[in-house]
């Protein structure tokens, strides 16, 4: 409805409206403006050379006029936003729409109603629900709008399409909220006169108004209804001639063209035969099939179970009519229906659970998997039903299972009014399809659901290896720093260079850099570069040398002999992996009364599995190891060397081993023990022929 209707029936019930509070309403609009000057200027009303402005216009056209193209242009503005209304032939339908107006107006002021203005409102929209049905069902109308509008036309409406134009009418003016009988003069305006005998004013004064505008030559009808007024026989046609002189000048002022309406044939009223049962319950049964396949395909697309539920429940809304919906599913352990978020109700709804176990009507449809109808008169209605009826603020729930194969999932909720109680009933098998289709998705969604979590469990699974990894890793580097730091300390104190030491340290806090960066790195780099075997293992000899890490009873040396020593790999992770050996060996020996020798050896090329490796032993004399702690060798297991990350060193080295893309083996017996590492080779230092390298020891 437009602003400055609205607010003129304020001011009109408020009684307040005189023409400063109408001329300031009115210079707020500017079409009405527009309106009130057009009519103003025509020849009814103006006679000078000059056109008038605002204020002369209101004054020549007077207040009750003024009232009348206010009310009038307003309904008609709104009559002509209706779908299909710019399609339809209209005059019949205005011209009985502004004849009953003006009778009520009149009918208004002989009865003394201090609201004439609202009757002439009341009278022009007493059919404006026969246009909000043409809009609605346009192929199913079309016929009927056209047709006589008596209580047959109701009859044939109530059949075809389950309301009346009466029904659609109020309805329409009741999402107004106007504080008004607006709504029921437009709802009785087709009520038998008997029952209107008490009714408000209004209520009789529409109803008289629109006997006379359009039954006015059933002679028996209008008798019986003019006495709702007080009204005499010669009185309805005095009104009925004053009509058709005000409604020709108000159409006029409107740019509403009624010529020929009087010659339209106004048929009765007409509903189609009905159709055969079987085929129309197929016919229905293959449109559900559709839409609920449509439905399916459309939960599908839903990203994330949140978005998915306000999906269902929008979809419920539109296809079953209901005025609200909510969604109840399982609790983790199955024995409670709960709510989910959604619609207004958000935060009550997420807080509402119904335990299975207690009964119920919610429980028991979710238990039986069947589809069920609660209200106020149900048997065993509990106090959370009660609850979720208030929640839905409707006086009949609808509880549809969720199913999906052998499970139930929970139920969906939805409100429905009582009088569409029955319609939905005959959607049962649709509402129980629909139910099956959502709650297929919403599995699929909770199935996602749980593998995202589980990625994200992995995830952090292997950032806390990774963290144990490098806590671990970093204290190689942080042990030979504190080594070095104690050699350079006497050093400096003798008053000895000190250059190689520093540089040593410099490379040990890299290193300890980049294990700590390498954390964060979710992608390894696939990068391969070449690495020099005989170098890396001369700079891990070069660490334990200068430093009293490694006792005198213990000989650490090298062996690269005669072979090539370039492998594919970084060196970085090569130099972590002999220092790890290194240091367990340096370990085992340091039990041994007499000490030991550790070699860290070049053994030439191998073939393993048609792939050429360079390979590589670290060799120590130490008593070796027990076949149980073999076979667990590179396992991460609970060390009995204290600390909270030893245990972890062979396995470091396993999977160091393997990010270069070798293999490591073991042998162990009491004579010592050899690990063997296979590092890939490249393929140019493969046909380059062997190197000579010489043996190195501390």
């Amino acid at each position: 409805m437009p602003q400055i209707l609205i607010k003129l029936i304020e001011h009109l019930q408020a009684d307040d409206l005189g023409m400063p509070e109408l001329a300031a309403l009115i210079a707020k609009d500017a079409g009405m403006t527009t309106k009130i000057l057009s009519v103003a200027n025509s020849s009814a009303y103006h006679r000078a050379s000059r056109s008038p402005g605002l204020e002369q216009a209101l004054v020549a056209l007077g207040t009750d006029m003024i009232k009348t193209l206010v009310i009038s242009e307003s309904v008609y503005q709104t009559f002509s936003n209706f779908p299909h209304s710019g399609s339809t032939d209209l005059r019949a339908f205005w011209k009985s729409s502004l004849t009953a107006a003006v009778i009520a107006r009149d009918i208004a002021r002989r009865i003394e109603y201090s609201h004439a203005e609202e009757a002439y409102l009341a009278g022009l929209m007493h059919n404006v629900g026969r246009l909000a049905l043409l809009a609605t069902a346009p192929k199913e109308y079309a016929y009927n709008f056209t047709a006589r509008d008596d209580e047959d036309l109701c009859a044939v409406e109530q059949r075809t399409l389950q309301i009346t134009h009466t029904e659609a009418g109020a309805w329409l003016v009741e999402r107004w909220n106007l504080d008004s009988f607006l709504a029921d003069s437009l709802l009785y305006h087709h009520e038998a006169s008997s029952r209107l005998e008490s009714a408000h004013p209004l209520i009789r004064i529409v109803r008289v108004a629109h006997v006379l505008a359009c039954h006015l030559d059933d002679q028996q009808q209008v008798a019986e209804t003019l006495p709702l007024c007080g009204l005499a026989q010669h009185e309805a046609q005095e009104l009925a001639a004053n009509a058709a002189r005000q409604v020709e000048k108000s159409a006029a002022c409107l740019g509403i063209d009624l010529e020929g309406a009087d010659d339209i044939v106004q048929p009765q009223a007409y509903a189609p035969p009905p159709a055969d049962p079987v085929q129309q319950r197929l016919s229905e049964e293959v449109r559900n099939l559709v839409m609920v396949s449509e439905v399916g395909q459309s939960l599908a697309r839903q990203q994330g179970e949140t978005g998915l539920i306000e999906s269902m429940t929008r979809s419920a809304r539109i296809l079953f009519n209901f005025d609200t919906a909510v969604v109840l599913l399982e609790n983790p352990t199955g024995q409670a229906l709960v709510g989910t978020p959604g619609g207004n109700d958000q935060q009550r709804i997420s807080e509402f659970s119904i335990p299975l176990a207690k009964g119920g009507v919610v429980a028991e449809a979710a238990l039986e998997r069947r589809l069920a109808f609660v209200d106020r008169s149900t048997p065993g209605l509990g106090l959370a039903e009660e609850q979720l009826l208030r929640m839905l603020g409707s006086e009949t729930m609808v509880c549809v299972p969720l199913v999906a194969g052998a499970r139930c999932l929970g139920v969906m909720l939805g409100g429905v009014a009582a009088w569409q109680v029955g319609a939905t009933q005959r959607r049962e098998r649709f509402m129980q399809a629909f139910g099956v289709q959502a709650a297929n998705a919403l599995e699929t969604a909770i199935s996602e659901r749980g593998h995202a979590r589980r990625q994200l469990a992995n995830v952090a699974e292997e950032y806390r290896e990774a963290s144990r990894r490098v806590v671990h890793e970093v204290n190689n580097p942080l042990s030979i720093i504190k080594n070095y730091l104690s050699v350079l300390d006497n050093k400096l104190a003798r008053r000895e260079p000190v250059v190689g030491e520093m540089s040593i340290l410099n490379e040990e806090i890299d290193r300890v850099g980049q294990l700590i960066s390498g954390l964060a790195d979710l992608q390894p780099s696939t990068t391969v570069r070449p690495t020099d075997v005989a170098k890396v293992a001369e700079d891990v000899l070069r660490l334990f040398s200068a430093t009293d890490f490694v006792p005198s009873k213990v000989d650490v040396a090298l062996d690269m002999g005669e072979h090539p020593s370039d492998v594919e790999g970084d060196a970085d992770i090569l130099k972590q992996i002999l220092v790890n050996l290194v240091k367990n060996a340096v370990e085992a020996l340091c039990d041994v009364p007499d000490g030991g020798r550790i070699v860290i050896a070049n053994r030439g090329y191998v073939n393993r599995d048609r792939k050429l490796y360079l390979e590589l032993a670290v060799t120590d004399t130490g008593p070796g190891m027990p076949p149980e702690v073999l076979a667990h060798l590179f396992s991460p297991v609970r060390s009995s060397k204290p600390g909270a990350h030893h245990g972890l060193g062979l396995s470091i080295v396993h999977s160091l081993v393997r990010k270069l893309g070798g293999l490591v083996s073991c042998r162990s017996s009491r004579a010592g023990t050899t690990f063997e590492i296979l590092l890939p080779v490249r393929a140019a230092s493969a046909l380059a022929g062997p190197q000579p390298r010489a043996l190195d020891s501390v």
